[in-house]
């Protein structure tokens, strides 16, 4: 971001009051439940969706690391406003205008030089426009999936459902590949019953 790093009293409370508002997606909730049984927020997906970009670093030596931490960050931000929508359950025309819109309606407070910076960032990612946005987009199928095997979820969920989720976010890059197999083979054993998690 180039502006001055004095932010006037204003934009001060502008970042606050964002952070605020913001602060909803610790209420937020998916259709992913914990190992302790309780429904997932969408603050807890992206804080390990940003983990696993920390953790996997060393896997994606081209990769603008702070560009991929920087959409891991903010690639939820817009279900502050009108909540997650479950892959089952999405229309067929997706999400992402709705999200954009209120991705848009959350960012208002914010010095514009930031919200054009996050707001460029999120249509890259959603676009899937960069090597940074498909590794983002990839990860966060995985990060799915992963507390879908992890979770202590109800009796009829549909663990199948995720054999196909995100194929194509998970399909060109070796590592993501490997690990999306490892976590196939999981999600089998849950659907067939030979795990309890």
């Amino acid at each position: 971001m180039e502006f001055d790093l004095l932010m006037t009293t204003e934009q001060l409370r502008g970042v606050l009051q964002f952070l605020r508002d913001a602060e909803r997606l610790k209420n937020v909730t998916r259709t992913s439940w914990t190992s302790a049984g309780h429904q997932e927020s969408v603050a807890e997906h992206t804080w390990r969706l940003a983990l696993m970009a920390v953790v996997l670093e060393t896997a994606f030596p081209d990769v603008d690391m702070a560009k991929l931490m920087k959409m891991c960050v903010i690639h939820d931000l817009g279900e502050a406003i009108s909540g997650d929508i479950s892959a089952t359950l999405q229309p067929p025309t997706g999400k992402a205008d709705q999200e954009r819109r209120d991705l848009l309606q959350l960012l208002e407070p914010l010095p514009v030089e930031i919200s054009t910076e996050i707001v460029t960032l999120w249509d890259e990612y959603e676009s899937a426009a960069s090597p940074e946005a498909r590794i983002a987009k990839a990860l966060d199928k995985l990060e799915t999936i992963m507390q879908h095997n992890q979770g202590r979820n109800p009796p009829a969920f549909d663990y199948r459902f995720n054999l196909e989720y995100g194929r194509r976010y998970t399909a060109d890059d070796p590592v993501i590949v490997a690990l999306r197999s490892l976590l196939d083979s999981e999600t089998l054993a849950r659907a067939e019953g030979h795990t309890d998690g």
